[in-house]
């Protein structure tokens, strides 16, 4: 999303409201029974990790869940409220919707499918795509491939920043948007760039539905069976969720909120759906869930074959918001201590109500799994708080011991 779209329209999300019954109810208090093996060991930073936290929700953070896993132990903890209203403080095991990490997903989906022979990432999009589809985008008749639109050189239209999707969220915000739907909002619309994948990316949206349409064209599933299949239920999974695909559970999922007038109130805006469910968001999850997805891929190598890890992280020469695009992935803290040692692979999750982040430090061997029911998509001033917290995360796993 953009900070202008977001700038133009939010402030008219209080005054309107849905007939319908919210579809994601209120938060409850959970039994947090993780099952992590004997290999459990607390880290020895935990109390530095939980104080960062707990300062940051005084800053005003509504809440925040951080899972840091290194060579020297776990730290799993917790600050601030998961419902504000109903009183429920903020729990490890509460399920919260991870945005743009439904992407980093997508992607590993689309490099097992190359590994089981059902597409290459270098087929031109054409191939699952029809010319109706394709003559209505900007760019969309360039020699794009899969994997331009994997790692955002396609320049194509990005369906956030279209004003008209804004105003049709205003009007139904709970609505289960379809892959078609989405696409009226590109179709004839100026490309971001002129394609050029060796000189210039830009993030997009667009791209990843256009990768849901490729992947259920090549397999002859939907995209939640093929999520399902390939990286939810092989790695138990238990708490996530591909919504609107699936049903969330009740009780389990973290408000969400944002300060529309910057003036330090927030609103309830969990259920306002910004597209979910189409490729580049949607996916609902636990810190823990996320921790396992990313050991699987970088550490236990059981997701992907080290030839297609090797290929998501080839990334663009091109900075953007402090991090290098790959393919499905991020280079990201390249600016945080060593930009030699400190950086980190993985992805980010911005929505209009809640953020995430799940990131490898392949010299530090660290996992980081953070989870915060704010939106920081939007320029509000707890957006750099935000992120001068997530900055204080990496330095603290940077650190020696």
């Amino acid at each position: 999303m953009r900070t202008v779209t977001l700038s133009i329209f939010l402030f008219l999300l209080v005054f309107i409201s849905s007939c319908k019954e919210d579809e994601i109810g209120k938060s409850e208090v959970n039994s947090c029974e993780m099952q992590m093996g004997v290999d459990y060991i607390a880290n020895p930073k935990s109390a530095r990790f939980q104080s960062l936290i707990d300062e940051y929700v005084a800053k005003g953070i509504p809440g925040v869940i951080l899972l840091i896993k290194d060579e020297q132990g776990f730290y799993i903890g917790s600050s601030g409220m998961a419902d504000i209203r109903a009183g429920i403080e903020m729990q490890t095991c509460h399920v919260s919707k991870i945005c743009s990490i439904t992407k980093f997903m997508i992607g590993v989906s689309i490099m097992r499918m190359q590994e089981r022979g059902e597409l290459s990432i270098d087929d031109p999009i054409s191939k699952y795509l029809s010319a109706d589809i394709l003559d209505k985008i900007e760019n969309g008749n360039e020699p794009l491939t899969i994997r331009n639109l994997m790692n955002h050189t396609s320049g194509i239209y990005d369906v956030i920043d279209d004003q008209g999707f804004y105003l049709q969220v205003l009007n139904n915000p709970s609505k289960h948007w379809t892959q078609e739907d989405l696409l009226e909002f590109v179709y004839n619309k100026p490309a971001l760039f002129p394609f050029s994948p060796a000189d210039t990316a830009g993030y997009s949206n667009t791209n990843y539905t256009l990768l849901t349409m490729i992947m259920e064209k090549a397999s002859g599933k939907s995209q939640s069976e093929i999520l399902h299949e390939i990286v939810i239920d092989p790695l138990g999974l238990s708490n996530t969720y591909y919504f609107w695909h699936d049903k969330l559970p009740e009780g389990k999922i973290a408000q969400g909120y944002y300060d529309l007038y910057n003036n330090g109130n927030l609103e309830n805006l969990t259920n306002w759906n910004t597209g979910s469910g189409n490729g580049y968001g949607g996916v609902y999850s636990t810190v823990w869930d996320m921790y396992l997805f990313a050991k699987a891929l970088f550490v236990d190598k059981s997701l992907l074959s080290q030839a297609s890890l090797d290929q998501m992280l080839v990334f663009h020469h091109t900075i953007e918001s402090r991090k290098q695009l790959g393919v499905s992935c991020y280079k990201d803290f390249i600016d945080v201590g060593n930009p030699e040692l400190d950086f980190a692979w993985g992805h980010r999750g911005r929505d209009l109500s809640y953020s995430a982040d799940l990131f490898y430090f392949p010299h530090h061997h660290a996992i980081m799994s953070l989870i915060v029911n704010y939106g920081t998509d939007g320029d509000s001033p707890l957006r750099p708080v935000f992120k001068e917290m997530r900055d204080k995360i990496a330095l603290l796993i940077d650190e020696p011991y």
